[in-house]
């Protein structure tokens, strides 16, 4: 909840102090929850609605509108489209010219990897950042993210697209260094 709540302001202890009242907004408005939604859904969308507000009056927010807005269109592709054969090509045009490889369980489950891993999602984009984590660390539905942060299905599953390829990336880079070498 934290980390939703960092998302509309700035300062950490304005963070916490939104969680604080969104827990007691649900305790004193748990009667109104008409089960429309999931608990968690319902929950994060007061999170985010208090956070928001709180961040406009204290002057010192960044609309996750915004935060989409810039890394939607900042003009790089998800994935180098070095990667893809051309839209010239005899069999296959923008099929993989150079498909990602399969990588052992070994590979995976090393220590070092999963510092790969933390290290690449903590450098993605904020917005990028939180889906990913909502998503594929916390499990949450397409649905249940795009409503706790505001943003619509398709907004979600572009953020999500690009933050997974751009840990795949970093993977690749780890798991095979001829991949580095090769861009």
């Amino acid at each position: 909840m934290l980390r939703v709540a960092r998302l509309h302001v700035r300062d950490r202890a304005v963070a916490e102090e939104v969680v604080q009242e969104t827990w007691l907004a649900v305790l004193n408005g748990i009667d109104r929850f008409e089960g429309r939604s999931s608990l968690k859904t319902w929950i994060f969308r007061i999170l985010s609605n208090r956070a928001k507000t709180r961040g406009e009056r204290e002057g010192r927010s960044v609309p996750f509108s915004a935060l989409f807005a810039a890394e939607a269109t900042d003009g790089e592709p998800a994935v180098d489209v070095d990667r893809f054969l051309g839209p010239d090509h005899p069999r296959t045009p923008y099929a993989w010219a150079n498909p990602p490889r399969a990588w052992t369980q070994e590979q995976v489950i090393t220590r070092e990897t999963l510092d790969v891993l933390r290290s690449a999602i903590e450098e993605l984009p904020p917005a990028q950042r939180e889906v990913i984590r909502l998503r594929d660390i916390e499990g949450w539905s397409a649905e249940e993210v795009a409503a706790a942060l505001d943003v619509t299905d398709v907004n979600q599953r572009v953020l999500l697209h690009r933050a997974r390829s751009r840990v795949r990336a970093a993977l690749e880079c780890y798991l095979d260094p001829e991949m580095e070498q090769a861009r």
